[in-house]
């Protein structure tokens, strides 16, 4: 695992840690690796049923890094892209729950790469922003199209055409963020919501989640019948059987992700 990247364990919470402080945590393309590597990992344990990402210091993500984009070329610069779409959307192909834990500045591909979780908890220092135009660029890891889905076409083109920050509190009031806690409250609540998913069935979980990033892109009446097909084949399940049974014995599941 590279040191820009820090992978550990809290029970079945794997926490995320990107770990260069010095520069606000940008996105180059060593921590694009080492994110995808990470993300890889987690994949493959079958233990880990829940996942929070996170940065050290006073910044999540400030960004893709500025100085190493300065000297690519046009295709260069879509190969950058490329390595940057892949990564997030490994991340948000996960079968578990994916939460970002903002602790400060979220900017172009760090606001993306939190786009890429299912849902963000912000410290009140969270700042927010897709500032790409400033730079006569545009965002290059999915913002123009999961910021739309996340807060609705108004609002992305506010935040991608001013290219203006904004504050958690906003951030909260658009949908962007979930939630808003002190920053010495951030990653314990982060922690704490991944224990309470990670008691869940995760193969439902699972299930849950896959149905709603396809039923999203899709028209009502697939999305009602894709629901209606996994509602019947959770029922083959042993989890289900196990979770049933507990609630009516009035004690707590034991999930095998079977």
């Amino acid at each position: 695992m590279s040191d820009c990247v820090r992978n550990e364990r809290h029970g079945a919470v794997a926490v995320l840690t990107l770990n260069r402080p010095k520069a606000l945590n940008a996105l180059d393309r060593a921590t694009l690796n080492a994110i995808g590597s990470a993300i890889a990992d987690v994949a493959e344990d079958g233990s880990v049923r829940a996942l929070v990402l996170t940065g050290e210091g006073r910044a999540f993500a400030a960004g893709a890094d500025i100085a190493e984009m300065r000297g690519l070329d046009p295709l260069e610069a879509e190969k950058f892209s490329k390595l940057g779409h892949s990564t997030f959307a490994a991340l948000e192909a996960l079968p578990i729950p994916t939460l970002a834990a903002v602790n400060g500045y979220a900017l172009g591909g760090g606001c993306e790469l939190a786009l890429a979780c299912d849902w963000i908890y912000a410290s009140e220092k969270a700042r927010f922003g897709q500032p790409e135009v400033a730079l006569g660029l545009i965002p290059g890891f999915g913002g123009t199209s999961r910021l739309v889905r996340r807060v609705g076409v108004a609002w992305a083109k506010e935040l991608v055409l001013s290219g203006d920050p904004i504050r958690a509190d906003e951030a909260l009031r658009i949908g962007l963020a979930n939630r808003v806690f002190p920053g010495d409250e951030l990653l314990a609540r982060a922690l704490a919501a991944g224990e309470s998913v990670a008691a869940r069935g995760p193969l439902a979980v699972a299930l849950a989640k896959e149905v709603i990033e396809q039923g999203q892109d899709a028209d009502v009446r697939t999305a009602h019948a894709l629901e209606q097909k996994t509602f019947g084949l959770v029922f083959a399940s042993q989890d289900r059987e196990e979770g049933m049974d507990a609630f009516l014995a009035k004690r707590e599941p034991q999930f095998q992700n079977n």
